[in-house]
C-alpha cells in the first residue's frame, strides 16, 4: 500500500502540479483546499505525511497543525508557503512541523524532502524491511505497509496493516486501546474491541503468537525477536 499524503493548497494549479508529481512517485495524495477541509480529513483518515500551505481560506496552516498536535496527532508535516521571514519559520516549527519549504520551490526538492521524512519516520530501522519472523522469513515494508514471506506478498486487511504499522512505530512501548481506536478507525466508524481482537488474532496467526503481546488495562505492544 502506497504511503498516503494529505495536501492542503488553495492554489488550484499548484495543487494539481504537486498532486501529479507525488502521484507519479507512487504516493497516494488526498487534496484539500481550505483549513477546515484539512482538519476534517486529518481526523477522518490516517496519513503518513501532511503537506500544508499556510495562507489558506477558513484559517491557516499553522493553526491547523497546532490543533492536530494538541489533539495528539503526530503525523510528520511539511509547511509549503510563501511566508519566508525568520519569525514565520519559527512559528512553523513551534506549531509542530518537521520541515519548512519556502515558495517558490523546486518540485524535485519537494519530492526528495517528502521521501526523506517518510523514511525518517522509521529511522530506528537499519534496513527498509523489518524482519518479523526469521524462521518463516516474514518481513514488513513500513513505507508501503506490505507484508512479505520471502518475496511473496501476504494479504492483510487495511486495519491489520494500520495496526501492524502503528505497533512497529511505537515499539517497544505499549499502545493503549484508545490510541489504537483513534489512529486506525475513522470518525464515521464505530470502534469495537472484538474487532480489534480479531485483527490481533489474525496477525498472530501469520507472524507467530508471541510477537504481539498485550497487558490488561494497558494495551498492545510488538517485540521483535532481537529485542526480547
Amino acid at each position: 500500500m502506497a504511503a498516503k499524503i494529505l495536501l492542503l493548497e488553495d492554489d488550484l494549479s499548484l495543487n494539481e502540479i504537486i498532486n501529479e508529481a507525488l502521484s507519479d512517485e507512487g504516493f497516494k495524495v488526498s487534496c484539500v483546499y481550505d483549513a477546515q477541509e484539512a482538519l476534517e480529513k486529518a481526523y477522518e483518515e490516517n496519513f503518513d505525511l501532511w503537506i500544508f500551505d499556510v495562507k489558506v481560506p477558513k484559517g491557516n496552516g499553522f493553526e491547523v497543525l497546532r490543533e492536530l498536535r494538541e489533539s495528539g496527532k503526530n503525523t510528520p508535516a511539511i509547511f509549503l508557503t510563501s511566508l519566508s521571514m525568520l519569525d514565520d519559520v519559527k512559528q512553523g516549527f513551534l506549531s509542530g512541523c518537521d520541515d519548512y519549504i519556502k515558495k517558490p520551490f523546486d518540485i524535485d526538492e519537494l519530492i526528495i524532502r517528502v521521501k526523506n521524512i517518510i523514511k525518517r519516520n522509521f529511522s530506528h530501522q537499519k534496513e527498509d524491511l523489518i524482519l518479523l519472523n526469521s524462521s518463516k522469513n516474514i518481513s514488513f515494508d513500513p513505507l508501503n505497509k506490505t507484508l512479505y514471506q520471502d518475496k511473496t506478498i501476504i494479504n492483510l486487511t487495511n486495519k491489520e496493516k494500520e495496526l501492524l504499522t502503528l505497533l512497529l512505530k511505537k515499539r517497544p512501548h505499549f499502545v493503549s486501546i484508545e490510541t489504537i481506536f483513534d489512529e486506525i478507525w475513522s470518525l464515521d466508524e464505530e470502534p469495537a474491541i472484538m474487532s480489534l481482537r480479531v485483527y490481533v488474532k489474525n496477525l498472530r496467526k501469520i507472524l507467530g503468537k508471541d510477537l504481539i503481546i498485550n497487558q490488561r488495562n494497558i494495551g498492545y505492544a510488538i517485540r521483535l525477536e532481537n529485542e526480547k
